[in-house]
């Protein structure tokens, strides 16, 4: 497993809780050789692919092509997963994320909501992707808390903080039954 620094740790985490993955604007004090150096070592282990910029959405540079174009900078699955971020999660967020009108910046204007891998909220969210839902009954199983935590964190964390689109349906021997439908 390659080790990753500590700028480009917080490169990839950054860009994972923004739309689309965009690893732009990089961290405070990185520019210059520094930041061609810690890019340059992470596109060439594919955590972080240059693409062309998409200047009427304003997206920032990483560099100009000389006509009028710029590429950018996107962190991929395998960087996400380096760094312990399921895409899975990372892609339902971002999609929420669009969704909602504005969300909350921090101090750096980064979205401040979490999409780490191995939380119970990023298991429930696996749970709810799958075909056919999941019942509360089976995310009680899966994660050890008692329902009433179970519908909370559906409507509260993940309807109304994360505003991710649930289903809800009565389903014969299995009860209510939440799923998210596909975000493609």
């Amino acid at each position: 497993m390659t080790k990753l620094t500590d700028t480009q740790t917080l490169i990839l985490t950054r860009a994972s809780a923004r739309p689309g993955n965009l690893a732009l604007p990089l961290p405070d004090g990185l520019h210059g050789a520094a930041a061609r150096m810690a890019i340059g070592r992470m596109v060439k282990l594919g955590f972080v692919e240059e693409v062309e910029a998409n200047l009427r959405r304003s997206e920032p540079l990483w560099r100009e092509t000389g006509d009028g174009h710029g590429t950018t900078l996107i962190a991929t699955e395998a960087g996400l997963a380096a760094v312990g971020i399921d895409p899975v999660v990372s892609r339902a967020v971002a999609s929420a994320r669009k969704a909602k009108a504005k969300p909350a910046p921090d101090a750096e204007g980064v979205p401040s909501i979490p999409g780490r891998a191995g939380t119970k909220q990023a298991a429930i969210i696996a749970l709810l992707q799958w075909p056919e839902g999941a019942s509360v009954a089976e995310i009680v199983a899966a994660t050890g808390w008692l329902a009433h935590s179970v519908r909370g964190m559906i409507s509260g964390a993940l309807k109304k903080k994360l505003g991710l689109p649930i289903l809800s349906e009565k389903v014969e021997g299995r009860g209510t039954v939440h799923r998210i439908p596909p975000m493609d």
